[in-house]
């Protein structure tokens, strides 16, 4: 019986480029170039939300919240404008023991002039007893998501 036959790599039955031929050389290439280009465009585009989102054009926050009674709750939300004056839409919703939104105001703080920020007490009607007071947030033109 005979001893199998070793190839100078070592492998009984072959290097694989014996085997099946070397793999094309600019396949290495073109697949580098692929990496270097979804890599590219994701760091630019992560670069671009960033700074879009770092500086919005108003935003606001919960300052104090009270619930009054059965059917009524109170809020200052404090709004704060970028550098230009905008015209903003703020919502504040009451949300009952069990998670449920049981009432929701919608308001137009007013820019007066006197700084870059306003507090602005809010009434919001309620179906039911609230517990919490949440603020969603503040949009303006260009600015759609709530902040």
């Amino acid at each position: 019986m005979s001893a199998p036959h070793h190839s100078p790599a070592g492998s009984p039955a072959g290097s694989m480029a014996e085997r099946y031929g070397a793999p094309p050389v600019w396949r290495k290439y073109f697949l580098l170039g692929v990496v270097v280009v979804v890599v590219g465009s994701l760091a630019v585009l992560w670069t671009w939300i960033t700074l879009a989102q770092s500086d919005p054009t108003v935003s606001s926050e919960l300052i104090t919240s009270e619930i009054v009674d059965d059917h009524e709750a109170t809020a200052v939300i404090r709004v704060k404008w970028g550098d230009d004056p905008v015209e903003a839409h703020c919502t504040v919703r009451a949300i009952a023991h069990d998670k449920t939104v049981v009432g929701e105001e919608t308001f137009e703080p007013s820019q007066d002039g006197s700084g870059d920020s306003i507090d602005t007490t809010v009434t919001i009607r309620t179906e039911r007893r609230a517990t919490a007071v949440e603020s969603v947030g503040c949009t303006a033109e260009g600015q759609l998501r709530p902040r």
